[in-house]
């Protein structure tokens, strides 16, 4: 069996990062300027290897950070909603600062293992990894490609990166996430590895701000 290598990149930034917002699957926001240049550094960056799959969550915010890479390469995008940033429930679209207390809160249950706790109205991390993990394990199967760039977002590759690489969803806080860095996975007979975590030599250093 082949080994497959993917590319898990966030998405470029959007106003809602750019204000401190909370953007999960239920905000379906579009690039700003700095997250358009973002997405043609990421497809720079990318030019010298051979993808032949590109894969986004269904939200315009991935389909957009993949347009550049998808002309670079002259590949269609597949987009799929199992791969949608963590549902926020009642926290979509509300500033960072307002919620603060209720996300530490839930934060230090999922820190002592609790990963099955779901935010008010909206989705666990044992859930988010349920239906995007079972999809990329199912791709990495499947695909007849072997570079594969799967444009998705912040939490989604915190919780992928934690499940998938065994490092256990308690632990996901500590995995970076900027807009636009890249992430490389190898995959071979049914194991995740990272060959290259959080790269983001390709992108400005004043856009080197991520979330805690």
């Amino acid at each position: 069996m082949s080994t497959k290598h993917f590319y898990l990149i966030r998405h470029g930034e959007t106003e809602f990062n750019k204000t401190k917002k909370l953007q999960g699957r239920g905000i379906n926001a579009p690039l700003n300027e700095t997250g358009r240049n973002q997405a043609e550094y990421v497809a720079e960056a990318l030019q010298d290897v051979a993808i032949s799959e590109i894969i986004t969550s269904s939200l315009l915010r991935a389909k957009e950070s993949a347009e550049p890479l998808s002309k670079l390469k002259s590949i269609a995008i597949e987009s799929y909603s199992a791969l949608d940033e963590m549902d926020f429930g009642e926290w979509e679209g509300q500033p960072f600062d307002d919620v603060i207390d209720q996300i530490k809160d839930i934060q230090s249950k999922w820190k002592a293992g609790d990963t099955h706790v779901q935010v008010p109205g909206g989705e666990s991390p044992d859930e988010v990894f349920t239906r995007s993990g079972d999809f990329l394990k199912k791709l990495a199967k499947e695909s007849q490609h072997n570079n594969i760039a799967v444009v998705i977002h912040g939490r989604l590759i915190r919780i992928l990166l934690a499940g998938l690489l065994g490092i256990g969803l308690k632990n996901m806080h500590q995995i970076k996430h900027q807009n636009g860095a890249i992430n490389h996975l190898a995959w071979h007979e049914g194991v995740f590895r990272a060959i290259e975590l959080h790269r983001v030599d390709h992108l400005p250093k004043s856009d080197l701000v991520w979330d805690k």
